[in-house]
């Protein structure tokens, strides 16, 4: 039987797991629809997800249709989860994009746009909700014309909207899915929609568009071949109304996915990272990809695999070419919904599942033995949000370790840290809603943890050039304890530490000394004992004792001379501060720019593209701490950002004033 895989995506919130239980429930593929809200869905089937309404994980499901087995790959909407989404990309042959005909494009819809462009992606687009109120399908077609790259162009237009939507018409024949002409009504808009395909058809070959251009008749079925040889090649993306509540549209949309969808031997070979390439056929040298990884408190590590070539049976070795480790699946599974199904093998085209084996990981690839290759790992963002974990009791401090590991393990997206400043465990995700979904996870695996928004790792620095002298004597019988140093500190970018002693006055040997007592004194700056940066200290002058002069003491004297010289130097208090890049629909501007003045950025430029614009600006990292939920209130949940530390910069007095006065109330408390 035939095979094909397709990864949904969509802008969260256009219906995308709805339309993917409707198009299971059409094809026969389960007896019963069931319901995002009610947490009944085949895709949606973990317990956050049930939970929250919305979809966390990449939920795959098998229909067959018209002889053609069709895997899909049911997406996240929230761009919090990329990992599931880029991963089921890169592991399908084709996307069908979701787009909402009451909404439009949204940021999410050309962020996957741009990800499966990236790689040559085939696309379908259906426009769903068209039984929605304010629904309009030409608006949001002339919406994707607009916004989406490439060529698109409307293969089905509705008979009606919202209420009124009761069947879909095929552009280039003129009858609808339920083989009825098209009501005479739409006779014009039928006719500019056709133009418009064919228009878009004969640009994909050379000779029809020279038939075209000559006033030659082009017959339906050779418009037909060229638009399904287009669709398959990514050069056409053909577009079609749908409304995933009432069904109507989804057998239209069932024929495209057979007929739209190239197969894994239609996409041609595929090519390792040293240029070796493998060609999609069950009997060439075995090949897969690791997409996604899972972990099932019953099952244990799932390790979700594409095979791009060959054919793997249960009991061969097989290599971790990114790992370098050799490795014996006993078991191999395809997976529909939460149910795992054993088979005997797994071959080139499939989406296969391997278990209980250790050494796997995101982006892994596997291989023959015997012809190893590997294939480019899967290209993930850094995390875009960071939250401070604080274990409930001194049993989940223990376990949070370990717990951790196993979410990253299972999401690469995410990042444990502790900031060596502060001492908190900080835990980063790619916004709000994914540290949420990894608190709830831990709390699962029995850590309970509360969060807050990190302190922030304010620095200290000196504005002027000043000299001191630091002098350590001590004499308690016997030997005592003689060190003495003169210095001078100056700003300037980063640290220097030198010796301008002459005549011997400090024996070389404790130069060094004085400056690990300089060092351990920059560790609490005078102002509020944060460290400091950007300072450089010259040891001038100094005396010693032959008897009582030693490390320590010289230690001890640098360290003095330090915080003496400090008081004269005017010192300050500074902030880290973070490149921000804000990516949403241009309608948005004036709202960000305002919103990003209240956080005293700097903006750095603003680069419209299409109906998106980027805003780049420079944001104290104070600032940024709810960001995540400000922006998706801000833009309705239609924007997305990525942030990068960028250095360190004054506080401005009134705030560097508030911030010495809080952290001398938390030193007296500790």
């Amino acid at each position: 039987m035939p095979v094909r895989i397709v990864s949904v995506a969509a802008h969260s919130g256009a219906g995308k797991t709805t339309l993917t239980e409707a198009l299971l429930h059409r094809s026969g593929a389960i007896p019963r629809l069931g319901r995002v809200e009610d947490g009944t869905t085949t895709s949606d089937h973990t317990d956050a997800e049930k939970a929250h309404g919305f979809s966390i994980t990449t939920g795959v499901v098998r229909l067959v249709h018209a002889g053609t087995e069709i895997t899909v790959l049911d997406t996240p909407g929230y761009a919090d989860f990329v990992r599931e989404i880029r991963g089921a990309v890169r592991a399908a042959d084709a996307a069908l994009m979701v787009v909402s005909a009451v909404s439009g494009v949204e940021v999410g819809t050309e962020r996957v746009w741009a990800t499966a462009d990236r790689f040559g992606m085939p696309r379908l687009v259906a426009i769903n909700k068209m039984d929605r109120e304010r629904a309009d399908f030409f608006t949001v077609l002339a919406d994707i014309r607009a916004s989406l790259k490439g060529s698109s162009a409307a293969l089905y237009v509705p008979v009606g909207e919202g209420a009124d939507f009761t069947d879909v018409v095929d552009v280039l024949t003129g009858v609808t899915a339920s083989g009825q002409p098209a009501p005479d009504a739409m006779r014009t808009v039928l006719r500019e929609a056709r133009d418009t395909l064919v228009d878009a058809i004969v640009e994909t070959d050379d000779d029809l568009m020279n038939r075209y251009l000559e006033g030659e008749e082009i017959s339906g079925d050779e418009l037909r071949a060229a638009l399904i040889r287009a669709v398959h090649a990514g050069t056409l993306y053909p577009v079609l109304p749908v409304s995933a509540a009432t069904g109507v549209g989804l057998d239209a949309l069932l024929a495209l996915l057979v007929d739209g969808l190239r197969s894994a031997r239609e996409r041609g070979p595929v090519t390792g990272v040293d240029g070796q390439t493998r060609e999609p056929r069950p009997d060439a040298p075995f090949s897969a990809r690791v997409w996604r990884m899972s972990i099932d408190p019953f099952v244990g590590k799932i390790a979700y695999v594409r095979v791009w070539s060959g054919t793997l049976r249960a009991g061969d070795i097989i290599r971790n070419t990114t790992r370098g480790s050799d490795l014996k699946p006993a078991h191999l599974y395809v997976m529909n919904g939460r149910d795992l199904t054993e088979v005997p093998e797994l071959s080139a085209g499939m989406i296969g599942v391997l278990t209980k084996l250790g050494d796997l990981h995101t982006g892994d690839t596997l291989a023959d033995t015997a012809q190893p290759i590997e294939y480019d790992p899967l290209w993930l963002p850094d995390p875009a949000h960071t939250v401070a974990l604080h274990p409930v009791t001194r049993q989940d401090e223990d376990k949070i370790g370990a717990a951790i590991a196993r979410l990253i393990e299972e999401d690469p997206t995410l990042q444990f840290s502790r900031e060596p400043q502060t001492g908190e465990q900080l835990l980063s995700g790619m916004g709000d809603m994914h540290t949420t979904i990894a608190i709830e996870k831990l709390a699962a695996l029995g850590v309970n943890v509360t969060s807050t928004a990190p302190l922030v790792p304010y620095r200290e620095t000196i504005h002027a050039s000043s000299e001191a002298q630091g002098k350590h004597k001590k004499q308690s019988g016997g030997h005592g304890q003689y060190g003495d140093c003169r210095v001078r500190i100056e700003p300037g970018q980063g640290y220097s530490f030198r010796s301008a002693v002459v005549g011997g006055a400090i024996p070389g040997k404790y130069i060094p000394s004085i400056e690990k007592g300089v060092q351990d004194a920059m560790q609490r700056g005078t102002l509020a004992g944060f460290p400091l940066q950007d300072i450089h200290v010259t040891v001038l002058d100094g005396s010693y004792h032959d008897v009582d002069s030693s490390d320590i003491a010289f230690r001890t004297a640098g360290s003095l001379a330090l915080k003496n010289a400090l008081e004269g130097a005017r010192p300050g208090l500074l902030e880290p501060v973070m490149l921000l890049k804000v990516r949403a629909p241009a309608q948005f501007t004036g709202d960000l720019i305002g919103d990003l003045q209240t956080r005293r950025a700097r903006v750095q430029g603003m680069e419209p593209e299409g109906t998106v614009i980027t805003v780049t600006a420079v944001v104290p990292q104070a600032e940024l701490q709810s960001y995540s939920a400000d922006l998706r209130s801000l833009t309705g949940d239609r924007g997305a950002f990525s942030v990068k530390p960028h250095g360190y910069q004054d506080v401005p007095e009134h705030i560097a004033k508030k911030v010495i006065e809080e952290r001398k109330v938390a030193l007296a408390n500790a």
